[in-house]
């Protein structure tokens, strides 16, 4: 069987998926309860070539930050992939507004020093299946 690095990623989407489908055949009125959120995938960043004293800092910090995220009710869910692939793990943004999201990631510690980047992806679900 080929590992695929996608997969912890794809498991996630597919989860979500099928609550998604149980709960719109519950709810004649399903596209009328979907609601906006931001998926962001985090990425090995070009610079990664820390110490190790620097890196645990960097890796502190940048938990104090998701820690602050989560608690300020933006942050939705954050955790890592556990393969040590290219993709390192996942935000999932409660907000309207990507340009508050992309601050928000680029005020990452691990983002500002480089040893993480991202994407976002604009994202959709039925309120209720997998979050408030």
């Amino acid at each position: 069987m080929k590992h695929t690095k996608n997969l912890p990623l794809v498991i996630v989407l597919l989860l979500c998926f099928i609550a998604q489908s149980a709960l719109a055949q519950n709810n004649k009125s399903a596209g009328d309860n979907l609601k906006p959120y931001f998926f962001v995938l985090l990425k090995k960043g070009p610079h990664r070539d820390q110490d190790s004293t620097t890196a645990a800092k960097i890796q502190k910090a940048h938990m104090d930050n998701i820690n602050r995220m989560a608690a300020s009710g933006k942050l939705n869910v954050a955790g890592p992939f556990l393969d040590e692939g290219d993709m390192r793990g996942i935000f999932i943004f409660d907000s309207g507004n990507e340009d508050e999201v992309r601050k928000l990631v680029e005020n990452d510690p691990a983002v500002k020093a480089g040893r993480l980047t991202y994407e976002i992806h604009p994202w959709m679900t039925e309120k209720g299946t997998c979050f408030k």
